[in-house]
């Protein structure tokens, strides 16, 4: 029993890991950390969007350990569509901000506005559009002002704790209880969160580094966020039309 259980527990870390170095988790990171002035700037919200997604899963991970909830079946294809709304709005607005710059500029006054504010400000600039073939005189909307804040970047991290494949391996925990009770089910949750912190801190690291070093070298930053941009972009519609599976898995 006990080999069995520190067994569940390893691949509970384990697969916090590798689950923490998913294709939309690297999208995700790359994304927020581009378009930072600092490399703290970078670390502190790549970090808080990992604790979004950490308290989803403590959630999740907790329903289906005390309350032995099994998740709805069609959690995952849900989750994954919101994934990739989410990716495919991090790119948009990683070019947004990017590009609207003056040249020169660098980091030091770029104010990023939230996605929400793209969004919105989308909206209003589409219906006055459409409104101005009728009324040419109606003046121009003007931009939605929200800042791209925490708060923002710990949504999306909840968001994508639904994401394609944490409600399948939430039964791993399941397991883990099974094993030990409901305390170990618990360690086995923690363990698993665990992982993917340690995985995110290095990927937000190893990220915020990439850009604030090449913030100095204009063509290497453009084409360095470009990729960024069209690698959120591409994955983001691959999880929208929910063909995920497609992919091939980044660790084996």
């Amino acid at each position: 029993m006990s080999s069995a259980l520190e067994l569940a527990l390893l691949s509970c870390a384990l697969l916090g890991l590798r689950h923490g170095f998913d294709y939309d988790h690297l999208a995700a990171i790359t994304d927020i950390t581009s378009v930072q002035r600092t490399w703290r700037e970078g670390m502190r919200l790549g970090l808080l969007y990992a604790l979004g997604h950490a308290l989803t899963v403590a959630v999740l991970g907790a329903a289906v350990i005390f309350l032995h909830l099994g998740l709805p079946s069609h959690l995952d294809a849900i989750g994954e569509r919101l994934v990739g709304a989410t990716l495919i709005v991090l790119a948009i607005y990683v070019l947004f901000t990017f590009f609207r710059r003056k040249p020169g500029d660098g980091h030091r006054h770029a104010v990023p506005a939230s996605r929400i504010a793209l969004l919105i400000s989308g909206a209003r600039y589409t219906e006055w559009k459409l409104r101005s073939f009728a009324n040419p005189a109606l003046p121009r909307p003007e931009p939605f002002r929200f800042q791209y804040d925490r708060g923002s970047v710990f949504l999306v991290g909840v968001i994508h704790g639904l994401g394609a494949e944490t409600p399948s391996q939430l039964l791993l925990f399941l397991l883990a209880a099974n094993l030990g009770g409901t305390s170990r089910g618990f360690l086995g949750l923690l363990c698993f969160i665990a992982g993917l912190l340690v995985m995110n801190t290095i990927m937000t690291a190893s990220a915020s580094g990439v850009f604030a070093t090449s913030k100095h070298r204009p063509r290497l930053q453009m084409f360095v966020t470009s990729l960024t941009a069209a690698y959120s972009l591409i994955i983001g519609t691959i999880f929208l039309f929910g063909i995920s599976d497609k992919l091939p898995p980044l660790v084996r």
